[in-house]
């Protein structure tokens, strides 16, 4: 089964060997994100941003008609549980609710550093994966599942 990544598992800059084990992730498809992931992380200014930039197109997916079924799955779930209306709004126009549509939609687990939790004011990805069958894993079991090494170079 392939991955798709949420945002915060980008935030591994003291790692830059990590950013490449994900492009030969997604080389052998089997590491993926969502177009909205690509959108949020754009808009900043940091060593992240020239990453993307540099990482094959199809790393991140684009919404497709057909996902647009799963996303109406997983906004009437958010309606028929106790979360506020702005958590609805906001969980759904960012790219949380994208990220999940296209897990369900295209069968693949997510990563997020992101805890599940009960409040009605927000929203999180691993409750909503719950709900819909999906495997929310952390960063650190994809990586353990994938036995992924990052070696140092003895110090010179």
């Amino acid at each position: 089964m392939a991955y798709l990544l949420n945002t915060n598992v980008f935030i591994m800059d003291f790692c830059p060997a990590f950013w490449d084990w994900i492009a030969s992730g997604h080389n052998a498809r089997q590491v993926f994100s969502v177009k909205k992931i690509y959108d949020q992380i754009a808009a900043g200014n940091d060593d992240l941003v020239d990453w993307v930039g540099e990482i094959d197109r199809s790393f991140f997916i684009e919404p497709s008609h057909e996902m647009e079924h799963a996303r109406t799955q997983v906004y009437s779930w958010t309606i028929e549980q106790n979360y506020e209306n702005a958590a609805i709004a906001e969980f759904m126009e960012v790219a949380d609710g994208h990220l999940v549509a296209h897990a369900l939609h295209g069968n693949y687990e997510v990563v997020t550093l992101e805890k599940a939790g009960n409040s009605p004011t927000k929203i999180k990805i691993p409750n909503v994966c719950n709900a819909f069958g999906i495997h929310c894993i952390t960063t650190f079991e994809m990586l353990g599942r994938a036995r992924a090494k990052f070696i140092l170079e003895p110090a010179a």
